[in-house]
């Protein structure tokens, strides 16, 4: 399955996609920059927060701070742009720079990293999170399903804390504590105005698959539709 079918997006219109949560983020980005480079498309990745400086031959050009007025990128070319480099990390850039980079038009999709979480499958974001520009097209809320069945503690959540309270008593992560944090106002799609989907990501064997499923029906009975179940790295929906 092609990812950017999968999530329901549109190639022949401009997007500016905003990941928030945990659970493969960074890889949805690039496999999706990989899916777009083949259908010709210049694409942005960036982020608001801070991610792993991306490899040199993952991407064709590099901006920090700012991206020259003159540039105008190849088709099926990738930009990385941040604010700095920094103990091996991108530094995030803000979202008023995003937006008008976006009013620019010189890019066919814009792919933001607007969530941190430590590598975690699973998080609830604290004060200052997300970090998402006003002129996302779509949010895209990520949670990986190796968290089902474990503890809220910080091996598996980005600030167990607040997912505690979020959720209340229960502190094994099931199903219900992923519908929680999906539709409560402070949980995954904190700060998303627009367009929400949720990728329940490494959907890698039947019991994965069958409590996804299980969340999306529950989530269709509360008017939460766009549910995508996937094994990115392996390309796979269900």
């Amino acid at each position: 399955m092609i990812i950017y079918k999968a999530l329901g997006l549109d190639i022949d219109k401009a997007e500016m996609l905003s990941f928030v949560g945990g659970g493969g983020k960074t890889t949805t980005i690039f496999e999706l920059a990989k899916e777009f480079i083949f259908l010709n498309k210049k694409i942005l990745i960036s982020t608001t927060t801070k991610v792993f400086t991306p490899l040199k031959e993952e991407y064709n050009y590099l901006f920090l701070k700012d991206i020259d007025k003159d540039f105008n990128p190849l088709n099926a070319t990738i930009t990385i742009f941040g604010e700095e480099i920094k103990n091996g990390k991108l530094e995030g850039i803000s979202s008023e720079k995003l937006e008008e980079i976006f009013a620019r038009n010189i890019f066919d999709i814009i792919l933001i990293e607007a969530d941190g979480s430590k590598r975690k499958p699973i998080k609830a974001p604290g004060n200052h999170e997300p970090v998402i520009p006003t002129t996302s097209t779509k949010t895209i809320g990520v949670i990986g399903l190796d968290s089902l069945g474990k503890a809220i503690d910080e091996d598996t959540v980005h600030r167990p804390e607040l997912l505690c309270q979020m959720v209340g008593k229960n502190f094994i992560i099931d199903e219900e504590v992923i519908v929680k944090l999906v539709l409560d106002k402070n949980g995954l799609f904190k700060n998303a105005s627009r367009d929400k989907i949720l990728l329940l990501n490494k959907a890698n064997d039947e019991i994965k698959i069958c409590k996804a499923k299980r969340i999306r029906r529950i989530l269709k009975d509360k008017h939460f539709n766009n549910v995508a179940i996937a094994d990115v790295k392996e390309k796979k929906f269900y």
